[in-house]
């Protein structure tokens, strides 16, 4: 790979040196261990995100009451901002299945009885999906629990 070309604004130029090293951010006159200039810290209140936070506290009411207003009068906008309030959203909910299914069989049996069960249609496909996917995952901490007790053992017969 070639290097890349360094630019001509960037020619020559060498990072700041403070007291403890090349400065990164911040004051370079201050460095690691030193009293720190602002004890205190930044005073609460001071940021903007936090004086429009303040502001809306305060107008709450009054946007509130226009939101209201205007979903009366009919504006569809305003409505569906009210109602996603006030109803929950609906969430899917998986649904109890019964097929044939072993689970003392190797993996790959497990996931063809899943997979049979989908094509028959015994299980929707997105329930197949999510048992596959927990089988999935019980097959690899099983592989990680075997592979710690082979460790194991192989580190005491060598002690």
């Amino acid at each position: 790979m070639t290097e890349p070309e360094t630019p001509p604004w960037k020619e020559g130029w060498k990072p700041m040196q403070g007291p403890g090293g090349p400065v990164v951010a911040g004051n370079p006159n201050w460095v690691k261990g030193m009293k720190s200039p602002n004890p205190a810290g930044r005073p609460p209140g001071l940021t903007p995100q936090s004086k429009l936070v303040q502001k809306m506290l305060e107008n709450a009411d009054g946007i509130l009451d226009a939101v209201i207003a205007k979903a009366v009068e009919g504006d569809s906008a305003s409505a569906s901002l009210i109602l996603a309030r006030i109803v929950p959203a609906l969430k899917s909910q998986g649904q109890a299945v019964q097929f044939e299914f072993d689970a003392t069989a190797p993996v790959s049996e497990q996931a063809e009885a899943i997979l049979t069960a989908i094509s028959t249609g015994a299980v929707s496909p997105d329930v197949g999906r999510q048992i596959l996917e927990a089988v999935n995952a019980l097959s690899q901490i099983r592989a990680s629990e075997t592979l710690e007790a082979r460790i194991t053992a192989l580190e005491e017969k060598q002690s």
